[in-house]
């Protein structure tokens, strides 16, 4: 059995604690309003914005013995450049100033998920981060593309509001197997322990950034 494995065994109670976030099912149920839609995308385009930033400071920092996974950070690199501006395009289609959220600060919640995320690339282990990226794309995964489709039915938004949860609801599915694959490829334990840390840490600190959503 490999590391992918373990990690999902090892952060089971965080991850079902963090799935049983009632906005969860409020979400899927299509009873979320504008204001709570809104303050959601708020908050992904200040940690949204962080991705390639912290990518790049990964792969900067991995050792020459994770030359492999360097390649697959170029890789996330590639594909996740520019996802901020997607989600700041949601917003202008729910009649928000989308550049008064890019000059803006983030919640305290969410100033605190990202503030853990660089202190886990640059102090702790960079590997650490793959933590967190199990628990932002399991996420969608398991919800984005439902709660889009039903919270768009309930509100009555365009398409163009939806550009960044229907996109990574689809896009994550095929990020899953690939993180997988990568994840039983971690031999070393203190690379495992790292990314074990920070996913328990993830699924408390993004839940406490939904928790605080206006509802």
């Amino acid at each position: 059995m490999g590391f992918y494995h373990t990690l999902m065994q090892e952060t089971e109670r965080e991850r079902a604690q963090f799935l049983a976030i009632p906005l969860f099912a409020a979400a899927v149920e299509g009873k979320v309003s504008l204001q709570t839609y809104c303050a959601f995308l708020t908050q992904a385009y200040h940690h949204v914005s962080q991705t390639v930033p912290l990518l790049m400071a990964v792969g900067a920092r991995l050792p020459e013995r994770l030359e492999w996974l360097r390649g697959a950070v170029a890789e996330y690199i590639r594909e996740e450049y520019g996802h901020h501006e997607w989600v700041l395009d949601d917003l202008r289609a729910c009649g928000v100033d989308a550049e008064a959220v890019r000059c803006g600060e983030p919640a305290p919640e969410t100033d605190r998920m990202i503030a853990y995320a660089w202190d886990t690339v640059l102090r702790r282990n960079p590997v650490g981060f793959f933590g967190m990226v199990l628990v932002l794309e399991g996420t969608s995964v398991n919800l984005a593309t439902r709660a889009a489709k039903a919270i768009q039915a309930a509100l009555g938004l365009p398409d163009a509001a939806f550009s960044y949860l229907t996109s990574h609801g689809d896009l994550d599915q095929s990020h899953i197997a690939y993180f997988e694959r990568l994840m039983d490829r971690l031999e070393d334990e203190d690379d495992q322990r790292a990314v074990i840390r920070c996913a328990r840490q993830m699924y408390r600190l993004y839940g406490d950034m939904f928790r605080a959503l206006p509802q």
